[in-house]
Parts: structure tokens; C-alpha cells; sequence
């Protein structure tokens, strides 16, 4: 067992070395310093391939960052919060199918509303296919829908001329309606002559009360076509001769929230019908998980695109220090003559190749968010910036300067001090 005497010395001991590091660090890093101030030159075009490299990886994560969030944002506008229940049949046995069916109804839509946490919006949907009369006998098939004012909001429609229908226009049956664009156009010729003009469907009048486009193209995944005429959900009930509801759209506060809640809605509604009744809840999250799944693969391939850069950027530290080690062979055999050991002497020129590529990653970190903040501050664009975009970049930087930087310490550090001292 150590004496109480030996351990204040072997503590003492400790302290003397650390020190002796800390001064042989600094001496280090003098001489390193002094090394580049004598060929600025040298070491600005060495770090130049890092500052390249490294705004390269930064850019491309902070571009891989945008396209995705600008692909999420136009999916989401499809309806990807939403979910869309449908009866899909059952609950009644085939003597009685014929003249009953488990539909849903609006009954179901508030119990949901009030039942399953995280509903935002809901409106049922009446699909029907009209002859809708125009003025001088002209008739045409057209795609009526009847929907709740919230079916805006759950489909993200941009109203372009006029009005949206409101909760008097369905409290009270109005006979109102809201029209495409391409409607209003073919129809009227453009959407300012389309307000307030009339149409018939089964001899009854509406009046055209605003025009509307979708926010983004749904490729295909709406009901909404080209040619399509919005109506209160009360008046298309007189067209349906029944209160049945074949569909509901929920709008959800979060996209996470939609999974879980498909499953509430459904066992709430199952709840308030028969026992065979089925239900079926559809989203739209699975499309969204891959295209985040695609955009973080196409952010991922393009790092390693960039990262070969930072490669090249590493061989040309490795080709200077090479040079200069070579330039400096009296140098470190003065050194060595004066003392200075082989783990020095590779430190020395270890930890200039990387103060290069660190100060070539440092520059190119800089340049690299200059872009986004310079568009953030001069434009109305936000584009995302990640703070482990530069974290992945220095780490980069630091761990080239080392790699690339080994080959040429190593073999400064086995010289032969004698052959060094007798170079020319």
C-alpha cells in the first residue's frame, strides 16, 4: 500500500508532465503558425480546397432540406392530414340489403367531432352526375359534389372570384354554388362574368356565388375534376332523396395524428351502427412517408457527391505537407539534434494539416450559410438551415486534415536526424 509521502510526489510528477504537454502544444502550434506566415500563399490555396468542400456539403444538405420540405408542403396541400371514411358495406342481411344499408350520417360526423382528439375540420361529400342546363338550351354532364363550408379547409381550395359557401348558405339551403375555374372559363369566359350567373340542375336554379382552384395538383387523388359545381350538402340531400352518406373527410391538426385517428374514427362509427357494418378509414400519409423517404435518400446521396470533393480538397493537403516536409528536411533534423522526439516532431506537422483543413472548413462553413441567410434576409424565402449541416462539415473538415495529414507526419517523424542534418 503506497505511502502518504509517495502520493503527493507522484501527483507532482503528474503535474510536471501535463505542463511539459502544454507547453510542447504551444510550441507546436507556434511553429505551425510561423510555417504559414512564410508561405501565405501556399497555405491559401491548400485551404482553398476545403473551403469548397466544406460550403459544398453545407449547401447541399441545406438544398436537400428545402426540396424536401417544398415537396412535404405541396403533398400536405393534397389533403395528407385528412382522412376519408366510406362505408364499405355489411349490417344488413341480403333479404334486407335491398331496401336497407348501414349508411353513415351526419350524426356520425359530430360524434367523431366531438369523440376523437385532433379534428380540425369535417364535411360529408355527396357525389352526383347532373345534366346541368345552361341558357339557350344547352345541357352538359357535370360532376356536382355537395359538401359542408368546411370542405375549404380539408382540401386547401384557393377561392379566385367571389365567395366560398358559408354556414347560412347550408342552414338555410341556399341554392348557391362555387365552380372550377376551367368551369367558369369554358362556361362564361372567365371568372369574373361566371359571378352571379345561373344554372338548372333538374330544372332548379343556382346561382354562382365564387370560383375556385385547387392549391397544388393532386395528381389524381381528389374527387375535384376539372368541370366540378360545389353545393350545400343540405340542398344535394332534394337531388339524393335520402340522408345517406356514403363518404366523410376529416381534417387532422397534424400529420402525425392521422394514423391513430383512422383507427379512432372507424371504432367510433362502428360503434354507433351494426355489429357487421364495415367502415374503412383512407389517408394519404403513406405517399407522404415516401417522399420523405425519397428526399432523404436524394439529401444523402448528394452529401456523398460532396463529400468527394472534401476528398480532393484532402489530397491536396496531403500533396503540400508532403512538399513541405520535404522543403524542411534540416529543419527536423535540427530539431531532433536539440531533442525533440519522433511523437513531436509528428504532432508538429500533424496539427498543421489540420489548422489547413480547420481553417479551409471554418471559411467554407461561412460561405456555405452566407446563401441561405443572404435569402432569407433579402426574400420572403425561409430556406431551412440545420446546425448539423456545419457540425457534419468542421467534423469533416478536421477529420480530412487528419487522415490526409497522417501520411506526411509519420513519415517527418522517422527521419534519421544524421541524414536530416546532412541534407542539402
Amino acid at each position: 500500500m503506497p505511502t502518504t509521502a509517495t502520493q503527493p510526489r507522484r501527483t507532482f510528477e503528474q503535474t510536471l508532465l501535463s505542463a511539459r504537454d502544454t507547453m510542447q502544444l504551444r510550441e507546436i502550434l507556434r511553429l505551425a503558425v510561423d510555417g504559414f506566415r512564410a508561405s501565405k500563399m501556399r497555405f491559401a490555396l491548400t485551404a482553398l480546397g476545403m473551403v469548397i468542400g466544406t460550403a459544398s456539403v453545407i449547401l447541399v444538405v441545406t438544398i436537400g432540406l428545402t426540396g424536401k420540405q417544398y415537396i412535404l408542403g405541396l403533398l400536405q396541400k393534397i389533403g395528407t392530414n385528412s382522412v376519408e371514411l366510406e362505408y364499405a358495406g355489411g349490417g344488413a342481411t341480403p333479404a334486407e340489403r335491398v331496401l336497407y344499408n348501414d349508411f353513415l350520417t351526419r350524426l356520425d360526423e359530430k360524434a367523431v367531432d366531438h369523440q376523437v382528439p385532433g379534428v380540425m375540420y369535417s364535411s360529408p361529400v355527396l357525389e352526383m352526375h347532373e345534366r346541368v342546363s345552361f341558357g339557350g338550351g344547352v345541357t352538359r354532364d357535370t360532376q356536382v359534389l355537395g359538401v359542408s363550408p368546411q370542405y375549404r379547409n380539408i382540401r386547401n381550395l384557393i377561392v379566385t372570384n367571389g365567395r366560398f359557401l358559408d354556414d347560412t348558405d347550408d342552414s338555410e339551403h341556399i341554392k348557391a354554388a362555387v365552380v372550377t375555374e376551367i368551369f367558369a372559363t369554358q362556361r362564361y369566359g372567365s371568372d369574373d362574368n361566371a359571378i352571379g350567373q345561373t344554372f338548372r340542375v333538374q330544372g332548379i336554379p343556382f346561382t354562382i356565388i365564387g370560383v375556385f382552384k385547387e392549391s397544388v395538383d393532386d395528381f389524381g387523388q381528389s374527387e375535384i375534376q376539372d368541370e366540378t359545381v360545389l353545393i350545400p350538402y343540405s340542398v344535394a340531400v332534394y337531388f339524393a332523396g335520402t340522408d345517406n352518406i356514403n363518404q366523410i373527410y376529416f381534417s387532422m391538426s397534424s400529420m402525425s395524428d392521422v394514423p391513430d385517428a383512422a383507427k379512432e374514427i372507424v371504432r367510433v362509427v362502428s360503434a354507433r351502427h351494426r355489429r357487421n357494418s364495415v367502415y374503412k378509414a383512407q389517408t394519404l400519409s403513406a405517399l407522404l412517408s415516401t417522399a420523405a423517404e425519397i428526399a432523404d435518400a436524394l439529401t444523402a446521396l448528394l452529401v456523398m457527391v460532396s463529400a468527394v470533393t472534401l476528398a480532393v480538397g484532402g489530397v491536396g493537403i496531403m500533396n503540400i505537407m508532403l512538399a513541405n516536409v520535404r522543403s524542411r528536411i534540416r529543419e527536423i533534423g535540427i530539431r531532433k539534434a536539440l531533442g525533440a522526439t519522433r511523437r513531436e516532431i509528428k504532432l508538429q506537422f500533424l496539427s498543421e494539416a489540420i489548422i489547413i483543413s480547420l481553417t479551409g472548413g471554418l471559411a467554407g462553413t461561412i460561405v456555405g450559410l452566407s446563401l441561405p441567410i443572404s435569402v432569407r434576409l433579402f426574400t420572403d424565402y425561409s430556406i431551412p438551415i440545420s446546425p448539423w449541416s456545419v457540425v457534419i462539415a468542421l467534423a469533416s473538415a478536421t477529420l480530412v486534415g487528419v487522415i490526409f495529414g497522417t501520411v506526411p507526419a509519420t513519415r517527418a517523424a522517422q527521419m534519421d536526424p544524421v541524414e536530416a542534418l546532412k541534407y542539402e
